[in-house]
């Protein structure tokens, strides 16, 4: 950036001096008005759930307003008809891929194995949006994986997804029968649902030559401030290297790992 953008080459300020308060706090209502039922909610709603004034709350909407990102439906606020439009246009992961890269690369190389982020999606379960690998590789993990589909019944990442649903939602979705890939992958629907409650209950998940022989996978889920899951952590790694007796050290390098995403992904925290 040259001077003429407010300063001289390597002066570059620290990133907060960067931030404008005013688009950081519009940023936080457009995520709590994205939370709401579809019917939209009001502005002493939004303020609470944005930890915002409701003055400025309803400035700011105002303002939003004005340039169609939402809607006024009598006193209630619904996302607008042009942030719908700019959405069409943008790439849902290029942006987070790139900023999520480092971080699972120092995840990955911590272990020497790889890691990889991935994306829930509504048309058939996640994307896989990037990885990181260390000098080491194994089996199906030894090609470029971004953009391929994980098994769900039979992968750490997808059990995290699959854990999101409920019991009656998951005997409508899954077969009695699921398919095998090595003898020990959960083929039996009610094996597969008392382990997801676990999944549930402990906050990530596991599989050990369930894929592919000799691979160990853990997966932690990534959740926004509403407790929505919004991504998965995973770290690969086979058994002859990434035994089950790692799997504490690695869970809690995931959990600051996810905490390092978290904050990545949504850097709002600045207050009235």
């Amino acid at each position: 950036m040259s001077a003429g953008d407010g300063y001289e080459m390597g002066e570059e300020p620290e990133r907060t001096e960067l931030t404008n308060k005013s688009v950081t706090k519009a940023i936080r209502l457009l995520r709590s008005l994205a939370a709401q039922p579809r019917t939209g909610a009001t502005v002493t709603t939004l303020a609470k759930a944005s930890e915002l004034s409701r003055p400025t709350a309803f400035r700011l909407l105002y303002s939003l307003e004005q340039g169609g990102l939402v809607d006024r439906i009598g006193t209630s606020y619904v996302l607008g008809w042009e942030l719908a439009r700019l959405g069409r246009h943008a790439d849902p992961y290029a942006g987070l891929a790139a900023h999520a890269q480092p971080v699972l690369q120092e995840l990955a190389d911590k272990f020497n194995e790889s890691a990889a982020l991935s994306i829930p999606n509504a048309q058939d379960g996640l994307d896989l949006v990037a990885e990181a690998a260390g000098s080491h590789v194994v089996g199906i993990l030894s090609k470029n994986m971004v953009g391929e589909h994980y098994p769900m019944h039979a992968s750490s990442t997808g059990k995290v997804a699959l854990a999101e649903q409920s019991a009656d939602t998951l005997r409508a979705l899954l077969p009695e029968k699921l398919e095998a890939f090595t003898p020990n992958t959960i083929t039996d629907r009610a094996t597969l649902l008392n382990e997801l409650e676990q999944v549930r209950e402990q906050g990530f998940a596991i599989i050990d030559n369930e894929l592919e022989p000799e691979l160990l996978s853990l997966s932690r889920p990534i959740r926004d401030s509403a407790g929505t899951l919004v991504a998965i952590l995973t770290l690969n790694g086979p058994r002859t290297r990434f035994g089950r007796a790692q799997i504490p050290e690695a869970l809690q390098q995931m959990q600051q790992t996810v905490d390092q995403l978290v904050e990545l992904f949504w850097r709002d925290s600045i207050t009235d």
